[in-house]
């Protein structure tokens, strides 16, 4: 099978992986000391906290999206595990201008090895990604984002920086798990290959036929 910068389908182990070599992203403890905060920060108490982190992963990917010329579509109730729908201008969710639906997480202590990032998914979010059983394709996108909310973005009047980058990953091909009042307090550890590096190519690619034959189209 090939990897994701061609549209093809990655090799996903579902047991341990091959590599454990540690890798350094820049992550670890925030670099900004409250003494060096600006002002406004007093005026934003949740600051960094785990809703901001997954706002700002969100607007990563819509970023992307859109510098891709995708539409891009909110679910304002997320309780189907889609925080992103995404699709060409056009008759949405037909073969001419297909569709595809993203559940975004964003971390800031990612465990990242030589070829693959391991990241403990909600058993909840893993089933909600898993399965053939949907009328398009669902991927996890995973954003890397510094441990300092500081570094998360720097704008000069050349460019607009985001940190770090986000990858994805395709579960179609793996079972659901089996659910109980229990396991539904578990996770499910998935092995987010590095080479599904996100970019505007790349997001083009997910629409390819690979991914729409293993749904119930």
């Amino acid at each position: 099978m090939t990897d994701g910068s061609t549209g093809g389908i990655p090799h996903q182990p579902s047991s341990g992986p091959p590599s454990a070599t540690p890798w350094s992203g820049g992550y670890g403890v925030p670099l900004t000391g409250a003494g060096h905060a600006p002002g406004w920060v007093e005026w934003a108490p949740d600051f960094g906290d785990n809703r901001h982190r997954g706002a700002f992963g969100e607007e990563f990917i819509r970023m992307l999206a859109t510098a891709a010329d995708l539409d891009v579509t909110s679910k304002l109730r997320d309780r189907v595990g889609v925080d992103w729908q995404l699709g060409y201008s056009g008759r949405r969710g037909t073969r001419r201008y297909p569709a595809i639906e993203a559940q975004v997480k964003c971390t800031s202590s990612p465990d990242v090895r030589e070829d693959h990032i391991r990241f403990p998914l909600k058993v909840k979010n893993y089933n909600q990604l898993a399965g053939a059983d949907y009328e398009m394709p669902r991927f996890l996108f995973l954003v890397l984002a510094p441990a300092d909310p500081f570094a998360w973005s720097h704008a000069t009047e050349d460019r607009l920086h985001l940190s770090h980058a986000a990858y994805w990953l395709c579960l179609h091909d793996q079972e659901p798990l089996p659910l109980d009042n229990r396991s539904a307090q578990g996770t499910r550890t998935v092995y987010v290959p590095r080479a599904n590096l996100l970019t505007v190519d790349s997001l083009h690619d997910l629409f390819a036929e690979d991914y729409r034959d293993l749904v119930a189209l």
